[in-house]
């Protein structure tokens, strides 16, 4: 890590673990996109000289694997109390072969879908920071995705909220 240290901000190192054996093509996607999402979202500056490192374990994958991850990442980095421009969460949709939308697809139906999309949204104006996609569908229909996925991730922050309060609040 210290061939990777800035002397102007913090670097972030993020490991996704399989759930068995070793990380693959697949994990190291994965890793990248959280790794930048990450980025954007931490005040860097405020820490330089500082290595910050996310280790995430897969327990159990029953599809959205990004959108979790990123979750989990969001939950941590609070958790810990780095400084943030802003929070982040993930949303994944699926586009079904008859043109369906689903919000939080399970695995069987991300493998019978034509399209699978993960967005990490940001919490301030719900702008898109990151998508993952996989298939084939219209720009009209990545639209309406980003449309449903942008409504979601409201349920998704105010998740966030309860349970910082819940942790963090005497009541």
């Amino acid at each position: 890590m210290v061939s990777k240290e800035s002397f102007d901000r913090a670097t972030l190192e993020v490991t996704l673990k399989p759930k068995v054996g070793l990380p693959g093509v697949a994990e190291r996607s994965k890793e990248q996109c959280i790794r930048e999402t990450c980025a954007a979202a931490l005040l860097t500056r405020l820490h330089p000289r500082t290595s910050i490192t996310l280790s995430l374990q897969t327990v159990h994958d029953d599809g959205a694997l990004l959108a979790c991850c990123l979750n989990a990442a969001c939950m941590a980095l609070m958790d810990a109390g780095l400084p943030m421009h802003c929070l982040f969460c993930g949303v994944s949709c699926a586009i079904d072969q008859q043109g369906t939308i689903r919000l939080d697809p399970t695995a069987r139906e991300e493998k019978e879908s034509r399209a699978v999309m993960t967005f990490a949204l940001d919490s301030t104006d719900c702008r898109v920071m990151m998508s993952s996609t996989k298939g084939s569908y219209t720009a009209a229909e990545l639209q309406q995705c980003i449309a449903v996925c942008q409504r979601a991730s409201q349920s998704i922050f105010q998740f966030h909220r309860d349970s910082v309060s819940r942790r963090y609040c005497k009541a």
